[in-house]
């Protein structure tokens, strides 16, 4: 199975460049061209955060660090939903931490992970998910971060028979923000679906890369959108590699974007590895701008030109909200994808 790159924030040889090929689009060694200082202490910010409307129990790391000041957690979720939050507030510094996560069998769980700042801090955070047999796991993402920080997220993922994993990550970028998930997917019963939401402006720059590699027949489903404006840039890379024996696989992926400037750009690379016979597999990425068409059609009706463009978009990305199962958080990131296009408008 394909893993995260290791970085050491002390040490730049640590730093993936243009020359590796999996951050030729997202170059960290030009974003941070020496090494970074740790992070300083930062107070216990109050509980809740962007799901504090969801009941849920926490855990918070404060520029990298937990109540006890280590920068390690060890995570076995439960039925109850759980709150993992990253809060860093620092004007230069960063840290790094690592999160294991255990689904019991049998456990149905929500996980509520956020990346919130504000600073020029880089952060960079390392998790390993592990679902026993039976057990479910829906993780919802938010990285809401200032447009200076540097913000590397990586996971890998570990399922047993009849897992399901779900995943939605939502990212407005930063100077440079990277959230990548490697899966093995063993077959066996397991489901799995992979899902992404960008909405960038300014300069903004967001990657959102996955790597799903099928050991075993079984279904995977990916869907990802993206509103990009201004001089933002988004990188969506998605590979899907179905490995000899792995008959019965069933793997979609699609991409889709929206450029709302002509200095905003869209870098995808979908990709499909196939060494099996009996599967079925298909891609797909279209990158384009609003349908002048449609606009002129809802204006017609009377709709203000910004409304229509908002209505627009939000039903461009409004199915990636849609495939959330749990209501709350479902409902929370459908209205922080609607004030984000707003902003974007």
């Amino acid at each position: 199975m394909s893993a995260p790159f290791r970085i050491d924030l002390r040490d730049v040889s640590t730093f993936p460049t243009r020359r590796d090929e999996a951050w030729r689009r997202s170059d960290l060694r030009r974003a941070l061209p020496n090494p970074v200082e740790p992070a300083p202490d930062l107070a216990r910010p109050s509980e809740g955060g962007p799901f504090a409307a969801v009941r849920a129990e926490e855990t918070t790391f404060a520029n990298g660090r937990l109540p006890d000041g280590g920068v390690f957690a060890r995570l076995r979720l439960t039925d109850a939903p759980h709150r993992l939050r990253f809060v860093t507030s620092a004007e230069q510094g960063g840290w790094q931490a690592g999160v294991d996560v255990v689904v019991p069998a049998g456990v149905a769980a929500t996980l509520l992970e956020t990346y919130e700042g504000q600073g020029g801090y880089v952060g960079s955070v390392l998790l390993s998910f592990s679902l026993e047999a039976g057990a479910s796991l829906e993780r919802i993402v938010l990285m809401d971060e200032p447009s200076e920080a540097v913000s590397i997220s990586a996971s890998t993922v570990a399922l047993g028979a009849s897992a399901r994993f779900a995943q939605t990550v939502v990212a407005t970028g930063a100077r440079l923000q990277r959230h990548e998930t490697h899966l093995m997917h063993p077959g066996e019963a397991v489901t799995v679906r992979m899902d992404g939401l960008y909405l960038l402006s300014e300069a903004r720059h967001a990657d959102l890369t996955t790597v799903v590699v099928h050991e075993g027949g079984g279904g995977t489903s990916q869907v990802c959108k993206g509103v990009v404006t201004d001089r933002a840039r988004a990188v969506f890379q998605g590979q899907i590699v179905v490995k000899p024996g792995a008959d019965g696989t069933d793997a979609r992926m699609r991409h889709d974007a929206l450029l709302l400037s002509d200095t905003a750009e869209v870098d995808a690379k979908p990709e499909l590895e196939i060494y099996a016979d009996d599967v079925s597999c298909a891609h797909g990425n279209t990158v384009g701008a609003l349908d002048d068409e449609a606009l002129f059609y809802i204006a017609s009706r009377g709709v203000p030109e910004a409304q229509a463009r908002a209505l627009l978009m939000q039903g461009f990305i409004g199915e990636v909200a849609e495939r959330i199962a749990h209501e709350g958080a479902r409902e929370v990131l459908a209205a922080f994808a609607a004030k984000r296009l707003e902003a974007l408008t």
